[in-house]
C-alpha cells in the first residue's frame, strides 16, 4: 500500500507541475517569447477593401497592409507628410484654361497637375492572384465552378507569386473608387477635384451594371480618366481643377492604395464571392505586414511580409527633436531596419472587463482605458493632472497621452427664428448659453478629465490654433493671472437680459424661453448627461426639452434643419484648418446644398466665407495665419457653436513595449513598434503564479481520504474473511 500511495504522489505533484505551466495563458506559449504583439478586437471587421472603409479600427489593420504613396513622419510634429512609395514628395505644376504652364501665384491658374516618382523596390505580398500561365493570363482567374467549389480559403490554392509595384496598380485604385457599386465614402468629394472623375464614374457605373447582368467581369485596364495618366510603371500625373494643396493629404489615405488588376479580376470570381473570398475579407498589399488570418469569431493574424521594400526607423535633427518634444527613447532605434515585430495576433475580446484583466496579467501589451478601469490605472490630481496609480507604477506600465485632432461641440441652427440669426440679441442669447455651458465640469464629470475645452473650431496640433492667452476666446472666458476663467454666471445672466429674456423669461410673451435640444441619446447611460445639460441651461432660467431618436431619424432631421441645438463631432481628415473651418463655411450649409452640406448649423457669414475662400487654397504662412485668426474673431463673436471638448486619448502599455508614440493622423505605425519578448515572458510568468498550496492541500486531501478508505475497506474484507473462518 505505501508503494501505491507512493506512485500516486508521484502522479501528482507531475499533473501539478504540468498544470502550473499552462495555467491561464490565453496565447500560444511557444508565441510569449517571440517578436509577437498581442491585441484585441470586439466586433469583426467587415470592410477591409482600402476603397470603402472609412473606419478606425478597420484602418488600423488594412494600414498595415496597404501602402498609399505618402505617410506621416512618425516622430516629427506638427505632423509631417513624407514619401512611402515614392523617390520624392509629388512635384506640382499650374496650368491655365490653354494648357499653358503657369506660376502658382498666376492668377490663371485652371489645374494643378501632380507628378508621382515611384520606388523600384517594391513588390506585393505573395498571393495566388498573382500566379501566371505562360501567356500571362492568370492561373486562378475564370476557374470553374467545380474547380471553385473545392476551395474554402486561400490555403487550398497550392501556388503563390508576386509582383512589382507599378503606377498603373495606383491608376487602377482610383478606377476602383469611381465605381459606384464599390461604394466609396470620398467619391463625390474626388469628383470635384480630380479632372474626369464624374464623367468616368458615371461610365464605368452603367457599364459594370451591364457586365454584372451578363455575367462578365469588370476589367478596369481597358477604361482612362482624363486626369489621371500612367506616363510609365515609375510615372503617374493626377490633374485636379484649380488649386487644391490638401489633395498632398488625400495621397496618405488608403483610398489611395494601389490595387493590383490580378486581385480585382481574381476576387470577381462568383463562387469565391459567395464564400466570402474577397478584397473586403483578405487584402492584397505591399505594405510591412499581410493578413495570414481572419477568423471573425476567434482571432486575426499578421504577418511580416517577406517581400518588404527596405524602410528604415526615423531619425530626428537635433532641432527637430526640440520641437517635436519626442522622448529619447523614441530615438535608439533610429536608422533600424522596419518592421521589427514579426507577427501581430488579435483575439477577440467582447467585453471590456476580461480584456483588461488580461493586460493586467501581461497577456496583451498593450490598453486603453475604458471608465470601469480609469480608477484603477489613474489618478487626477488636484491641479488636474493624470498620473499613473501606484499599481501600474509598481507593474511598470507607463502612460502616454495626446490630444486629439478632433472636436465634439454643441451647435445653434442658425436658421432658427429663435437661438439663429445675426443680430445682437440673437448673438447675446448664443453668448450667454455658451458662458453657462461649463464645458470644464463636463469634462471633468464625465470624460475623467480626459479633454480640453476649444475655444474655436481648430484643435491643437493643427496650423492656426494657438495656446494661452492669445489662443482663448474672450468672449467666454477671461484671462486671469495667467490662466483661462471661464466668465461668471452673472455676465451670462446680464447678456441674457439684454437678448430680451431676463431671469429666462421672455419679454414678448411673458412665458419662460423654452428650447428644443435633439440627441441620440436613448441608453440608460445617457440620463445623467440628459439631466446635467438641464441644469446648464437652468442657471439661465431656460427650460431644455431634450428630444432622443435613433440615429437614422436623427440624421434625417440634420439633413433637413428640422434642429434647434444639437450636438455633433468632427475628427480631422488631414491635418489643415481647412478641414475643421469648413464646417462653417456657408457654401456648405445644409440649407444650401439639399441636406447634403457638412455645415450643420447653416452658419453663413460673408466675411468669414470670404477668407475661407482664400485661406482654402494657401501654404501655412503668417499671412495665412492672420487670415485665419480673424475667421476665429468672427466665429468666436457670433457664436454658432458652443465650442465645446477636444478629447484626449490615453494608452497604457508595459515597459516591453517599445517605440510607442501616439499619432493621431498616422495609421501604419506597428511597423515601428517593438517587443522585448524575454522581459514579457519573466513578467507573465512572475505576474500569474498559481496559487499551488491550496490545490496540492486539496490533492492530498483527496490521496489521504482515499487512503483511509481503503483501508477501512481492507479491514472490513479482513473481518468479513476471518468470521467466515470461524
Amino acid at each position: 500500500m505505501n508503494r501505491l500511495l507512493a506512485k500516486i504522489l508521484v502522479l501528482v505533484c507531475l499533473t501539478i507541475s504540468a498544470y502550473a505551466q499552462v495555467w491561464n495563458n490565453p496565447h500560444n506559449s511557444k508565441k510569449i517569447e517571440t517578436e509577437t504583439l498581442f491585441s484585441s478586437f470586439s466586433i469583426p471587421l467587415k470592410r477591409l477593401d482600402p476603397v470603402q472603409s472609412y473606419n478606425a479600427i478597420e484602418w488600423a489593420v488594412i494600414s498595415q497592409i496597404y501602402e498609399p504613396p505618402l505617410q506621416y513622419n512618425y516622430l516629427k510634429r506638427p505632423y509631417e507628410l513624407e514619401p512611402l512609395t515614392l523617390t520624392q514628395m509629388p512635384t506640382i505644376t499650374y496650368w491655365d484654361k490653354d494648357n499653358r504652364e503657369v506660376s502658382e501665384a498666376s492668377r490663371f491658374v485652371m489645374y494643378s497637375e501632380y507628378r508621382l516618382d515611384l520606388r523600384k523596390d517594391i513588390k506585393y505580398q505573395n498571393h495566388p492572384a498573382f500566379v501566371k500561365n505562360k501567356d500571362g493570363t492568370l492561373k486562378y482567374g475564370g476557374l470553374s465552378e467545380d474547380v471553385l467549389s473545392k476551395i474554402d480559403s486561400l490555403d487550398d490554392f497550392k501556388e503563390t507569386a508576386t509582383r512589382r509595384l507599378t503606377m498603373a496598380d495606383y491608376e487602377y485604385a482610383i478606377k476602383r473608387m469611381a465605381v459606384r457599386q464599390n461604394h466609396s465614402p470620398i467619391l463625390d468629394h474626388m469628383q470635384e477635384h480630380i479632372v474626369g472623375l464624374e464623367t468616368f464614374s458615371q461610365k464605368i457605373t452603367q457599364i459594370a451594371n451591364e457586365k454584372k447582368k451578363s455575367h462578365q467581369l469588370v476589367d478596369l485596364r481597358d477604361y482612362s480618366i482624363e486626369g489621371v495618366k500612367v506616363i510609365s510603371d515609375m510615372v503617374l500625373t493626377i490633374r485636379i481643377k484649380g488649386k487644391y494643396p490638401q489633395f498632398s493629404y488625400w495621397l496618405s489615405m488608403n483610398f489611395f492604395a494601389p490595387i493590383p488588376w490580378e486581385a480585382d479580376l481574381f476576387y470577381q470570381q462568383k463562387a469565391l464571392i459567395r464564400k466570402n473570398i474577397t478584397l473586403n475579407w483578405f487584402p492584397v498589399g505591399t505594405g510591412a505586414y499581410y493578413l495570414a488570418e481572419n477568423n471573425p469569431n476567434k482571432q486575426m493574424r499578421l504577418l511580416a511580409n517577406p517581400n518588404y521594400h527596405d524602410e528604415i526607423y526615423p531619425s530626428l535633427s537635433p532641432e527637430e527633436i526640440q520641437t517635436s518634444n519626442v522622448p529619447k527613447e523614441l530615438l535608439e532605434d533610429s536608422g533600424k531596419k522596419l518592421p521589427f515585430i514579426k507577427e501581430i495576433v488579435y483575439a477577440l475580446e467582447k467585453e471590456s472587463i476580461p480584456s483588461w484583466n488580461k493586460f493586467l496579467q501581461g497577456y496583451y501589451d498593450a490598453s486603453g482605458i475604458g471608465s470601469e478601469a480609469f480608477d484603477q490605472a489613474v489618478q487626477i490630481s488636484s491641479t488636474g493632472n493624470m498620473d499613473l496609480s501606484a499599481e501600474m507604477v509598481e507593474k511598470g506600465i507607463e502612460l502616454r497621452s495626446s490630444i486629439q485632432p478632433s472636436i465634439f461641440y454643441m451647435a445653434f441652427n442658425m436658421s432658427d427664428p429663435i437661438v439663429g440669426g445675426y443680430t445682437d440679441s440673437a448673438k447675446k442669447l448664443r453668448q450667454a448659453i455658451s458662458i453657462a455651458q461649463n464645458e470644464e465640469e463636463y469634462i471633468s464629470i464625465f470624460m475623467n478629465e480626459r479633454g480640453i475645452a476649444a475655444q474655436g473650431p481648430i484643435p491643437p496640433g493643427i496650423f492656426g490654433y494657438e495656446e494661452g492667452e492669445k489662443g482663448t476666446d474672450k468672449v467666454i472666458y477671461d484671462w486671469v493671472d495667467g490662466k483661462r476663467v471661464r466668465k461668471s454666471i452673472k455676465v451670462a445672466q446680464k447678456l441674457l437680459a439684454e437678448a430680451g429674456y431676463p431671469g429666462g423669461i421672455s419679454r414678448k410673451t411673458g412665458k419662460v424661453l423654452t428650447l428644443h435640444y435633439d440627441a441620440t441619446a436613448t441608453g440608460p447611460d445617457d440620463r445623467a448627461l440628459m439631466d446635467w445639460q438641464r441644469k446648464q441651461f437652468a442657471k439661465l432660467g431656460i427650460r431644455l426639452v431634450i428630444r432622443s431618436s435613433d440615429y437614422n431619424r436623427f440624421q434625417e432631421k440634420m439633413r433637413k434643419g428640422k434642429v434647434q441645438i444639437f450636438s455633433w463631432g468632427w475628427n480631422a481628415d488631414y491635418p489643415d484648418p481647412e478641414n475643421f473651418l469648413f464646417l462653417l463655411y456657408g457654401g456648405n450649409a445644409v440649407i444650401n446644398t439639399n441636406g447634403s452640406g457638412i455645415n450643420s448649423s447653416n452658419y453663413q457669414n460673408r466675411k468669414f466665407d470670404r477668407l475661407f475662400d482664400q485661406i482654402k487654397t494657401m501654404k501655412n504662412t503668417p499671412e495665412r495665419k492672420k487670415k485665419i485668426e480673424k475667421m476665429l474673431e468672427i466665429v468666436r463673436e457670433d457664436v454658432p457653436w458652443i465650442w465645446g471638448v477636444h478629447p484626449k486619448s490615453l494608452v497604457l502599455f508595459h515597459q516591453w513595449y517599445k517605440n510607442v508614440l501616439p499619432h493621431a493622423m498616422a495609421n501604419n505605425t506597428l511597423k515601428y513598434k517593438r517587443v522585448d519578448a524575454q522581459l514579457r515572458a519573466s513578467r507573465q510568468k512572475e505576474w500569474n503564479q498559481p496559487a499551488m498550496l491550496p490545490l496540492i492541500a486539496f490533492v492530498l486531501f483527496i490521496v489521504i481520504m482515499g487512503f483511509i478508505l481503503h483501508r477501512i475497506y481492507q479491514n472490513r474484507q479482513k473481518a468479513v474473511i476471518n468470521k467466515e473462518d470461524q
